[in-house]
Formats: structure tokens, sequence, C-alpha cells
């Protein structure tokens, strides 16, 4: 499988200035994951998420049309459109009114996948400076006069990440992949397959990969060339952006929206079994782009681990060699508190409570939300006490008081510190309790922060609690 340097290379002027030098892919992943965690944070229902109140929440105007092809956003005729106020209104990456405009007569999953992508471009700078809408070629390299694409391509990442709720693939993660079973899956949730594979891909412990491809030309006869690949934590094909697909294998098979093949596909010398499915082609395109499931024949139904779930004290880690104990304070509290987990830490480990509270009380501006005080209590046996600023306030709310966006910005912290020594992390069920979060959203943080970056976790329960998770 042939690579073509010029197809890898992103040339698109608003993806370069969006990106700089990093990898435009992960720059648009976390965004949108930053965005998702932000809208929950301020009150978002879901998941499932609804792309009409998100737009909401980050000042945008959403308007049906029965007029427009698929949906669109651009600027917005009416300065009183703007809401600077909006509570989201910071990942808007213009002060310009903007409104997204949508045809109401689509189908409503790929209704709702249309909005997102359309939300996807107000995260870009310039994305008041014409209107953004769907492609004729879409994210086909070299079907455009453009390397319009290129845009197009991160934007359907983006909107993927927006809508796909964890909690729809957690039926398909122990069993062996079907791409028929998992497409009545999609019918049954309304969701766009794009989405759906690419959470299953995320949360299961196989060895297996999304790959997305397009026709170089809209022909049967085409090659495809890869949009992008999406592995699972502990496994990735030798498969790149820009490579050519034959058209002769599974992923040249499917013609229509819907239609799966089944076979392998050769990659580099390397043999892969390869599941594909077409989905939506781009506004005037009559072939459907072209989604696969690939995974090694012969590689064991196993994986690295996730994380490890054990009854006991967080503060008497089970384990040897570097240790990190992470547990979350509030940005209100100047020292650790005197019930559960802090009392537990407290008493075993005064010295790090003692810091903790010298910390806070320097300087106010440390407990910052995302922010991270850790102290090594263990001398060269490395034993870390991390205390995550991650919660608003104390006391009883009828709002969560976890931020799931300064949550997730102090676990990169951690995972940092943790790579830098080599150490496990070890945490009690973080933000759960009286701070009110919710565990799926939670635990699905620790797997992208922690566990994928290849961390080993391990969270607690007291053995003498019986757990009740919120959502």
């Amino acid at each position: 499988m042939a690579t073509d340097a010029e197809t890898v290379r992103w040339t698109n002027p608003s993806v370069r200035v969006f990106a700089g030098d990093a990898d435009p892919v992960a720059v648009i992943t976390e965004r949108a994951r930053s965005l998702l965690l932000a809208a929950i944070d301020a009150g978002l229902p879901g998941p499932p998420v609804d792309p009409f109140r998100l737009a909401e929440l980050m000042g945008l105007r959403v308007l049906a049309l029965a007029d427009v092809s698929d949906a669109r956003i651009g600027p917005s005729a009416d300065e009183a459109d703007v809401h600077s106020e909006a509570p989201l209104a910071n990942y808007v990456r213009t002060t310009s009114p903007l409104t997204v405009e949508y045809n109401p007569t689509r189908p409503r999953g790929r209704l709702r996948y249309s909005v997102a992508h359309e939300i996807a471009h107000a995260l870009f700078p310039d994305v008041a400076d014409t209107v953004r809408l769907r492609t004729g070629t879409g994210a086909v390299p070299h079907a455009a006069g453009d390397d319009a694409w290129q845009l197009e391509l991160l934007c359907n990442i983006a909107a993927a990440e927006l809508l796909m709720p964890r909690e729809a693939v957690e039926g398909l993660l122990d069993i062996d992949p079907d791409i028929d079973f998992i497409m009545a899956t999609r019918a049954r949730l309304d969701v766009s397959t794009e989405a759906l594979l690419r959470r299953l891909a995320e949360a299961t412990p196989r060895p297996l990969a999304v790959v997305a491809a397009s026709r170089i030309r809209d022909t049967a006869s085409s090659a495809l060339r890869v949009e992008y690949v999406h592995p699972s934590r502990g496994w990735a094909p030798q498969a790149e952006r820009g490579a050519r697909l034959d058209p002769t294998t599974a992923f040249g098979e499917p013609t229509a929206v819907g239609q799966t093949a089944r076979g392998t596909i050769t990659i580099e010398g390397e043999t892969l079994l390869a599941q594909t499915v077409g989905i939506p082609a781009y506004p005037g395109a009559a072939l459907p782009r072209v989604l696969g499931l690939v995974e090694p024949p012969d590689a064991p139904r196993t994986a690295p681990p996730g994380i490890r779930y054990m009854g006991g004290d967080v503060a008497y880690p089970d384990a040897e060699g570097a240790v990190i104990i992470g547990h979350v304070v509030s940005d209100s509290a100047r020292a650790w508190g005197k019930t559960g987990v802090a009392k537990s830490l407290t008493s075993r480990y005064k010295d790090a409570a003692r810091a903790f509270r010298a910390w806070s009380v320097a300087d106010p501006g440390n407990l910052r939300l995302g922010n991270l005080h850790h102290v090594n209590v263990g001398g060269e046996a490395l034993l870390v006490v991390a205390s995550m600023v991650a919660q608003r306030g104390y006391g009883p709310s009828i709002q969560p008081r976890l931020m799931y966006s300064a949550l997730a910005e102090a676990l990169d912290r951690v995972s940092q510190l943790a790579h830098d020594h080599g150490a496990s992390v070890h945490l009690p069920r973080i933000g759960a309790g009286q701070a009110g979060g919710h565990w799926n959203v939670i635990e699905e943080l620790l797997e992208q922060r922690l566990v994928r970056t290849g961390i080993a976790v391990t969270v607690y329960t007291p053995k003498n609690q019986r757990w009740r998770p919120r959502g």
C-alpha cells in the first residue's frame, strides 16, 4: 500500500491556523472533548448530547431552512444574534454573530450529526470569513479543486466526538465485533455510524481500529484513500492517513449507504481482518464513504487491562514501585476534609496534608480549578500524594460541584507526573460522592487521560461501603 506524501501534508489555511505545528486530528479531538466537558459543567443534559442545546450554550443561532441541502454555518445578518454572555461563548473563535442553518427534512440521526459538524466549524478562528457548508466532495482529497476536504474531515471527527454516548457501546465490548449487529445497534440508538464505531474503538479492550476511507474518484473502480485511523488503546494497524486501499478488497465493496462487506486486507505486509460499511457521501458525490473495523486475525482476544477495581483504602495502595495517590479537592477549602478518603489520607500522610495547606494559603490562586498539588511522602521509594483541584465549593448543592473540565486538566498533570516517574496511579472513586459527578463520565476521563497513555490505574472502594454510582 503506497502513501502519497502530498495527501498527508496539511495545506488548508484554516487547518494550519487552527492546529499550528501539531497534528490537526489530535487537536480537534481534544478540542471537541474539552467543549463537551465544559457543556456538561454548564448543565447540558445527556448523554446523548442534544446538538441544538449545545449550539445555544455556545451562543450560536440555529435556524431551520428547507432550501439548505444539508447544513451550513456563516455570519448572521442580525447583530442581535451574537450572545457574548453565553456560557460557552469562549469556544467560538470569533466575536462575529453566527447562524447554523439546517434542513429539517433530513433523517433525525443525520440531522444531529450535521448540526454537530457545523458546531465544529465554530471552533476554527476564521469561521466568520465565509459560509461553511458540507462540500460536494467533503473529505475526499483530489476530488475537489482545493483542499477544503481537510477542514471537512476534522469537523466530521469533532461531530463524532460530541455526539456518541459511552453507554451505547457497552453491549458491544465483550463480544466479537460483527458489523451487521453493530449497524442494527446504530439504528436502534439513532446515532451516526461514524460516531458509534469511533466510540467502540475507544472503549474496547480488544486489538481493533476504525479506518475511514473515501474514493479518490467518484467511481466504483477507483482506489480509496485513508482519511484517518482511530485505534483502540491496545493496538494500531500500520495504515497511515493518505494511504491507498485496493478497491477489490472489502473497502471497495460497499457502493451504497449501509451495505456491509467482510474480507482481508494487506497493509505493508500485515494481513488484517476487515469489516466495512458504506456511510453517507458528501453532497454531490454518488458513492459513499467507507468505514472499516480492522483487527489482526491471530491476536489474543484480550488486550492491555483498563482500570483495575478493588475494595480497600486508597491510602494503603496495593502496588509495587513508584505510586501516585490522587484525590479531588475543592477550590474553596484550604485543607483536606475531615471525613472519608480525605480523613484517611490525612491520618496516614500528615506531612502531605500540612504541605497542601501551606501551598493553598501561600497563594489563593493555587486553588484554581484544574491545578494540581503533589508531594512525595515516600523518599527514594516514590509515593506521591496528588491533590486535584476539580470541585467548585463544598457543602450541599443542587448542581454537581465536580467540574469535569477541571478534572480533565488535573488528570493531564497527573499523567505527565506518572510518565516522568514510571508510576502507577491509585484513586478513590473521585468526584462521584459528595461532589455529585457521574461515574460514567469520570471513568471515561480516566480511560482517556491515563489508561490510553499507558498508565496503570487502580480505583478503590472502601470494603464496608456499597457503591451506588451516579450515572
